[in-house]
């Protein structure tokens, strides 16, 4: 039977990293929470748990995840944000996948579904689930691509995938929805003006000649998409609520892209002008 490591990176999670330390510690031979300065009780309530804890500054999303998964010594690893908990069905899953030979030969990591909840209600539809991330892979076969937002794990081999979910208690409530989506909008946006911006001579064209139209479309287009198309009316107001706010989010990232490339202009500009 292979070992398990859990890695789990926090900041203020009192609220709710209990619980998820919780929902692994039948089946997980360590837990690893590294935690970015927490100002409330997520280290004593995490090691009072049975995580060995550690603190690391802040070091951007992917790297302090790959920090974590470094401290981990199991055979395979199960990577968890400190407010996703592992339900009762997906950790039998696990303990099949850590028991079975045959599939460890096989797979090299896991894709795992997530179900969001929003104010503890779930949002089934719209394209919020079933989310699949790759989350559980083998020690030293993977590592968090290099991005200031929506991270995910890159890997080196085949993958498998998991049926039964996490659950994603990402927001107490839509507010907290949106602080956090214009947060990573404003990430997302300075990525891709670095990524692409003067790099790809369509991306400059798309950008300065159809802005506006995009500005407007896109979010639009976004909305009729996720509620209509993949169903998202069918989870209620709640539903409604959150397509909303996710597409102002998407036209969000439109705004603060070319805001980015505006200011980085008016900065070289400023700069010619000075030599």
């Amino acid at each position: 039977m292979l070992t398990l490591s859990v890695a789990i990176i926090a900041y203020n999670e009192e609220r709710i990293i209990g619980r998820t330390i919780a929902s692994v510690k039948t089946f997980a031979n360590e837990i690893i929470v590294v935690d970015s300065g927490s100002s409330d009780n997520t280290i004593k309530i995490a090691q009072e748990n049975g995580a060995i804890c550690y603190t690391q500054d802040w070091l951007g999303y992917a790297a302090q995840k790959n920090f974590c998964l470094d401290k981990t010594t199991s055979d395979l690893i199960l990577s968890l944000d400190a407010d996703e908990i592992v339900t009762e069905n997906l950790a039998k899953e696990i303990k099949i996948i850590l028991e079975n030979k045959n599939l460890n030969d096989i797979y090299d990591g896991y894709t795992i579904p997530r179900l969001l909840y929003i104010a503890n209600q779930p949002l089934r539809y719209g394209g919020f689930y079933p989310d699949r991330q790759l989350r559980l892979i083998k020690k030293n076969k993977g590592h968090f691509n290099n991005r200031p937002v929506h991270e995910s794990i890159e890997i080196t081999g085949t993958i498998g995938a998991c049926s039964n979910h996490l659950q994603h208690y990402a927001y107490d409530c839509l507010v907290d929805f949106e602080q956090n989506h214009d947060k990573y909008a404003k990430l997302s946006a300075q990525y891709f003006k670095d990524k692409f911006y003067q790099k790809h001579s369509s991306f400059n064209f798309y950008y300065k000649t159809i802005y506006w139209i995009n500005l407007q479309i896109h979010p639009l287009w976004t909305f009729i998409y996720r509620f209509i198309i993949r169903r998202g009316f069918l989870d209620g107001l709640n539903g409604l609520k959150a397509n909303i706010a996710y597409s102002i989010y998407v036209r969000k990232k439109i705004f603060y892209l070319i805001q980015t490339i505006k200011t980085s202009q008016n900065i070289y500009k400023n700069n010619r002008e000075r030599l």
